[in-house]
C-alpha cells in the first residue's frame, strides 16, 4: 500500500500546488470571485485582531500560500495529515467562491459549474481521508487507550503480588 498511498499523496499535493501557485501569481482574478466572501469574512477577522489583513488580494494569496506550503507537505509525505487537513480548510472557500452553480441562470453552464463543485467534493473527501489515514500505524486514540490499558493491567497485576506477599507474611508471622 505505500507505493499507491505515495504516489495519491503527491497528485493530490501537486493539484494545490499548481493552483495555489496560479493564485499567488494572478490574485486578482480570484479576488474578483472571492470578493463577496471576502465581506462577509473581514467583519470576523477584524473582531479576532484588528491587524489582521482584510483586503481580500490579501486573503486569495494567504489561501494560495497555505495551499503551495501544505501542498508540498502532502506531496512529500512531510507530516501528511495535518497538511491535508489544511488543504481542506482551503478548498472550502475556493469551492463556495469558484463555482457557485446556484446562482448561474445559463444551464449547460450551470451543469458545467455543478461537475466542478461535486469535482471539488470528490477532492475534500479524499483529503478528509489523507488526514485521518495513519498509514498502517495506529492512531494517537488508539496508542492511548492501549497505553491506559496496559497500565491498569500492570497496576493490577502489581496490586495483587503485593496483596500475596502481604498474605504470605501474615501466614508466616
Amino acid at each position: 500500500m505505500r507505493p499507491v498511498r505515495g504516489v495519491a499523496r503527491a497528485l493530490l499535493g501537486g493539484l494545490f500546488i499548481a493552483a495555489g501557485a496560479q493564485a499567488l501569481l494572478k490574485p486578482g482574478r480570484y479576488a474578483v470571485k472571492a470578493e463577496p466572501l471576502a465581506e462577509q469574512v473581514v467583519p470576523l477577522l477584524e473582531a479576532v485582531d484588528p491587524r489582521l489583513p482584510t483586503e481580500t488580494k490579501t486573503l486569495v494569496r494567504m489561501n494560495a500560500g497555505v495551499q503551495v506550503v501544505a501542498g508540498a507537505m502532502l506531496a512529500t509525505g512531510t507530516a501528511p495529515r495535518p497538511a491535508a487537513a489544511l488543504l481542506a480548510g482551503t478548498l472550502i472557500p475556493a469551492t463556495v467562491v469558484g463555482h457557485p452553480f446556484w446562482r448561474i441562470e445559463n444551464p449547460e453552464q450551470r451543469n458545467n459549474e455543478m461537475v466542478h463543485f461535486a469535482k471539488n467534493l470528490g477532492l475534500l473527501a479524499g483529503l478528509l481521508l489523507a488526514a485521518v489515514d495513519t498509514a498502517g500505524s495506529p492512531s494517537l486514540g488508539w496508542r492511548g487507550r492501549k497505553a491506559v490499558h496496559d497500565a491498569q493491567k500492570s497496576a493490577k497485576k502489581s496490586l495483587r503480588k503485593a496483596q500475596e506477599k502481604a498474605s504470605t507474611q501474615l501466614h508466616l508471622g
